[in-house]
């Protein structure tokens, strides 16, 4: 235990000895996580600062578990001192719905006869009913039911075939599953019936393909080798990269962790960002009509983006040289498991990182980037995320999400009227519009915890046009607005002045700019919430109804819709909207937090079934004012020639200063050359 770094996620032994600890003290309880309680900022950044006097962080494990009858206790058990440090009964919450909720439901509803009935008035026989699939998703909140029983809608499927995708074949009511006696309490039914679709199967799998023409047989072998290994080193669980530094967690809920992100400038690692995550998404589907208005999965806080991680596999998932890290979970009875895989990480080809060419004598400089990506992908049901968390060598850090797997689909009449709600992807399958919003929480350490979020909007010169101050009217310029209190931290995004973010740290200033230095966050994708203010989307994704929060940190302010998602009501919001309060904290050259909500809007078509080729989206966070130069001038070029060079060539002679310039340019591991075969070379 004591190798581990106090940030490392729990190993299966540590999660074991927690819950025998629990055990021990509360008797039989079933498990729904059991999960690192990082140390406090204050405590972790002193001892990181002096690890020889100050006291290393315990390590504590986070429980979340449920008794008879739905009961949630929150505990935190010390493993050090192997004694429980805090134990409650927390009332009128239900935790996430782990894997193992989930496939139980399938198997109850096939045998319920409530549901053997509807499925019989659609047109599918007793008989079948091993052919009869669900999707179980949380309730999102009913408030015929309320939040004191935990509950499950269950989204119902019939696949004619084992290898048929059965969301070519959607049922058109919707169980609702009591978790507790595992059993159906309720079944919601349309006023208008829509039997079970004859249309022939629409599949994507390896035989429906060559039934319809085959594969492409164009494709040549694309290989990615790096015979000298990695440029990457590993310590644990803290990376090493190109002046880069930053240490990778993982739990069951955010998935991938970054914490500690340096960056080292002429041997100083100077500190960027202290934790960045996807900290919580919501889904929320566009038809009105009951009982759609429950779907809007968080998938994060109702379900887990650790729980649902893929095990990656290589040569799929993932090429060239890569590197894995697995991911350490509780089951229902409190054993532990593994996901083999979890993470991976890995180098790949970045483009051209800077290049110019003179015309006056076609001198030119070449060089190509390489990133870091450090990446995992998580199936919610129907939909693939592949989150992708990419380092570059000139100080940027970029976030990539892709979007894939398969549209949730909805049960239609042939000739019926989506009202525009939907879309009819394929006969009888309707595709209903939805948004994507990912929640993304940035704790900035810009040279140091007290920063300030500045907003910069392009805007014109004021003057109008044969004014003195702006004769020709050509003026524009970025104006800054910083956010010194909480109030003033909630801000849209305008397309219209490329609205970006600047975290900045006052105290500190760039010698030649004389501005702050800053990490400024870059993201275009930010859609608004399109469910109406006061509607129940609306009350329980309090954190998506702006695009940026600026709040004070703390250290229990991680989960921007609450710490347990499942069934709450909205009333009061949970998470964000309680941490801003009335706004008056300060956030002014003090230790922030930056919360912003992205994605994207999704109005389906055909192309999108009957899987969804990936839809990328990214976002950006560059350094500005941060270095005093192009921090990546000493990555080696792929390619260098100077006009001395040209110069010498030409006339057929080469000086010592020419000799000198062409030496510091032989072949590297980067491939850099002064002539010979190149883009530029001849």
């Amino acid at each position: 235990m004591a190798t581990l770094h106090p940030l490392d996620p729990l190993t299966t032994q540590e999660i074991e000895k927690a819950v025998g600890l629990v055990r021990k003290a509360h008797g039989s309880l079933h498990y729904n996580a059991v999960t690192l309680w990082e140390p406090r900022k204050a405590q972790l950044m002193a001892w990181l600062a002096d690890p020889e006097k100050d006291p290393r962080p315990h390590r504590v494990a986070d429980v979340v578990a449920i008794g008879k009858g739905s009961k949630v206790y929150d505990g935190l058990v010390d493993l050090n001192e192997e004694k429980i440090i805090k134990w409650e009964l927390t009332e009128d919450v239900q935790p996430l719905i782990t894997m193992e909720d989930l496939q139980i439901v399938e198997h109850v509803v096939r045998k319920d006869p409530k549901v053997i009935e509807q499925c019989e008035i659609l047109g599918i026989p007793k008989e079948d009913m091993h052919k009869v699939y669900c999707d179980p998703w949380t309730i999102g909140y009913d408030e015929r039911f309320g939040r004191k029983i935990r509950l499950q809608q269950a989204l119902m499927y019939y696949r004619p075939h084992i290898d048929d995708s059965q969301y070519t074949y959607p049922l058109d009511f919707c169980p609702i599953f009591n978790a507790d006696t595992h059993e159906i309490i309720h079944i919601d039914v349309p006023p208008v019936r829509r039997p079970l679709s004859k249309a022939p199967p629409n599949n994507y799998h390896p035989a429906s393909i060559e039934e319809k023409g085959g594969y492409r047989t164009d494709l040549k072998p694309l290989n990615i080798t790096q015979p000298e290994g990695v440029s990457f080193k590993l310590d644990g669980r803290t990376i090493d990269w190109q002046k880069w530094k930053f240490h990778v967690g993982f739990n069951y809920r955010e998935g991938i962790v970054l914490s500690n992100v340096t960056f080292n400038d002429k041997g100083e690692d100077r500190p960027i960002f202290w934790r960045i995550s996807l900290t919580e998404m919501v889904v929320p589907y566009g038809n009105p009509d009951h009982p759609h208005q429950r779907k809007h999965a968080f998938d994060l806080g109702e379900y887990g983006g650790g729980y649902m991680t893929n095990s990656l596999s290589l040569g799929c998932d993932c090429k060239g040289a890569i590197h894995y890290m697995d991911a350490a979970f509780v089951n229902k009875a409190g054993e532990s498991y593994d996901i083999k895989n979890a993470i991976c990480i890995h180098e790949e080809d970045a483009g051209i990182l800077f290049k110019h060419t003179d015309f006056r004598d076609e001198s030119v400089i070449v060089t190509r980037g390489r990133k870091l990506v450090i990446s995992q992908i998580f199936t919610a049901a129907n939909y693939e995320y592949c989150v992708y968390w990419i380092f570059h060598q000139d100080g940027t850090i970029q976030l990539e999400i892709k979007l894939t797997g398969i549209l949730n689909t909805y049960a239609m009449n042939p000739g019926e009227d989506t009202k525009g709600w939907g879309t009819e992807v394929y006969p009888g399958v309707n595709a209903h519009n939805h948004q994507h919003l990912f929640c993304l929480r940035l704790d900035p350490n810009i040279d140091g915890p007290n920063n300030t979020v500045f907003q910069t909007d392009a805007m014109r010169g004021a003057g109008e046009v044969g004014s003195a101050e702006n004769k020709y009217g050509n003026a524009f310029y970025a104006h800054k607005t910083p956010y010194k209190k909480v109030s003033e931290g909630i801000a849209d995004y305008d397309g219209s002045t490329s609205r970006t973010w600047d975290m900045a740290n006052t105290n500190k200033l760039n010698a030649y700019s004389h501005k702050p230095v800053s990490y400024k966050l870059v993201s275009r994708e930010v859609p608004p919430l399109l469910p109406k203010p006061g509607g129940l989307v609306w009350k329980r994704a309090g954190f998506a109804r702006h695009a940026v929060h600026v709040t004070p940190y703390d250290d229990e302010q991680i989960h921007p819709a609450g710490r347990h998602v499942p069934q709450t009501s909205g009333e009061p919001s949970k998470g964000l909207p309680e941490w801003i309060g009335d706004g008056s904290a300060s956030i002014d050259n003090t230790d922030v937090v930056l919360w912003h909500t992205f994605g994207l809007t999704h109005f389906p078509a055909p192309e999108d079934y009957p899987i969804m080729p990936a839809e990328p989206m990214t976002l950006l966070l560059r350094p500005r004012h941060f270095f005093l130069r192009n921090p990546a001038l000493d990555v080696p070029p792929s390619y260098a020639r100077t006009p001395s060079q040209i110069k010498g060539l030409s006339n057929g002679v080469t000086d010592a200063t020419d000799k000198m310039s062409t030496l510091a340019f032989e072949p590297t591991t980067n491939g850099a050359k002064t002539n010979g075969s190149c883009c530029n070379g001849s």
